[in-house]
């Protein structure tokens, strides 16, 4: 129960607050990240096996995660102070407001006709080139960014609260952080970050599952199931893709198809049915976040209240 209030009140504060414009302890978390990287990346990767690159990796994120994760453990049990602490450490560690604000920027430039400005409020939220999209390929990009960091930027970082407190945020935030610099299948990251993306992968199993799940009971329930089951395996992310899947066809758009990263076309399968997003899609693809937000908080304080109610009878 108390779990649980410590939720609505992080997600309270993250809606009057918002993310913190400075001094973010995730700006500093990646500045270590990097150190870290420095220190441990060989001078000659080419010349090392891969499983000495892998165990590289290993060491990065148990120098990164085991440390932070006991400073939060032992934060949470100081008195009175935990308590606080624990709301402070969940409400920067979600980022719905962020997200909403991001997104909502972007359907602002569209919809004052604006699609230069649209590109470039996109490209803060995507990796992928952003310059030459038409307004419904921004539509596109914008509505996956909403649905895919929904799962991992609020979903998971509050099913590992739930869990497991304060060290369970803290470091279910800190291994998707770790992902997002590491976690890259290119010549550089590709076995010395394949530690740090499988693990994200591990706490994001459940968590994405839950997320797709509730996307298609709060939208077309019957389509964002077939859409599941049907395309998400084709994705090329285990947990991406049921989050996307569902979410497409909950909202009754066509998402994925080509995509260019970095210079380089990528084609995707596509999610969805129906048809391509329209601009006002994205507000609709904001609220499906923000009811599915406000569903998990009312499911955490009944369910914390049914279990005090068993135990305190």
């Amino acid at each position: 129960m108390i779990s649980a209030v410590f939720l609505l009140f992080a997600v309270v504060l993250d809606r009057l607050l918002g993310e913190p414009r400075r001094w973010h302890p995730l700006v500093g978390y990646g500045y270590l990240v990097r150190r870290v990287e420095q220190a441990l990346y060989p001078a000659q990767p080419l010349a090392e096996p891969v499983w000495r690159m892998r165990l590289r990796g290993v060491l990065g994120i148990s120098l990164l995660l085991l440390p932070l994760t006991g400073l939060a453990c032992w934060l949470s049990r100081l008195p009175w102070l935990g308590q606080l602490a624990s709301v402070l450490l969940l409400y920067l560690a979600i980022g719905a407001q962020s997200l909403r604000e991001h997104a909502q920027a972007v359907l602002d430039a569209l919809r004052a006709g604006d699609l230069p400005l649209a590109r470039y409020k996109v490209s803060m939220i995507v990796s992928r080139n952003t310059s030459e999209l038409d307004e419904t390929a921004v539509a596109r990009a914008t509505i996956e960014s909403v649905l895919e960091n929904g799962s991992d930027a609020i979903f998971a970082a509050v099913f590992w609260f739930l869990l497991l407190g304060a060290p369970g945020v803290v470091l279910y935030r800190a291994a998707n952080t770790l992902d997002a610099m590491w976690g890259y299948r290119n010549e550089r990251f590709l076995h010395f970050g394949w530690a740090a993306a499988r693990f994200d992968d591990v706490l994001n199993l459940i968590p994405a599952r839950l997320t797709a799940l509730t996307y298609i009971v709060l939208g077309h329930t019957r389509q964002g199931w077939q859409c599941w089951r049907a395309q998400a395996p084709t994705w090329y992310s285990p947990n991406a893709g049921p989050v996307m899947a569902a979410g497409a066809g909950a909202l009754g758009v066509l998402l994925g198809g080509a995509a260019s990263y970095h210079g380089k076309l990528k084609q995707r399968p596509t999610l969805g049915l129906q048809r391509p997003p329209l601009a006002e899609d994205i507000a609709r693809a904001i609220a499906l976040v923000q009811r599915s937000l406000w569903l998990w908080v009312a499911v955490a304080l009944l369910g914390g209240g049914l279990i005090w109610s068993f135990t305190h009878a």
